[in-house]
């Protein structure tokens, strides 16, 4: 279960104002780029994880992405979210993946409160199931974090 480490002061009111908690969400953020970099730059992944950029509260650029430099295109994408943007990061993963714009392959949601992962792949007809292994990494994501 969710227990943060940060005093509520410190979260930004993230019930109030629908934001995630800029330092479980940040954390975990930079807990799955810095678990899978070193299998990039050793050759074990054939793509980069990057964090997001963030310029504002709620944007459309991924909380992490895989990147294949050879294609050019984005594969994986994952989400971190509270218990209230589940719903909203699963549509957003879905809509990326069967828009098909950008060559995403697959997309998780890690809802950090629960530990639950969400896992949508290209051709799944919009059903999402519970699982944290990429398929295209051949890795569990979770264990990462």
């Amino acid at each position: 279960m969710y227990k943060s480490n940060y005093p509520l002061a410190s979260m930004a009111h993230e019930d109030e104002m629908d934001v995630n908690a800029p330092f479980i969400h940040q954390r975990t953020i930079a807990q799955l780029t810095a678990g899978l970099y070193p299998l990039y730059r050793s050759g074990k992944i054939p793509l980069e994880p990057l964090p997001e950029m963030m310029e504002e509260y709620a944007t459309p650029v991924p909380d992490v992405l895989l990147y294949d430099y050879e294609t050019e295109q984005t594969r994986v994408i994952i989400e971190i979210c509270q218990t209230s943007g589940q719903k909203r990061d699963l549509t957003k993963i879905i809509k990326l993946i069967d828009e098909a714009l950008y060559g995403i392959l697959e997309g998780f949601v890690y809802k950090y409160k629960t530990s639950e992962w969400f896992r949508y792949r290209k051709g799944d007809g919009g059903l999402t199931e519970n699982a944290s292994f990429s398929e295209i990494l051949q890795l569990d994501l979770n264990s990462f974090l």
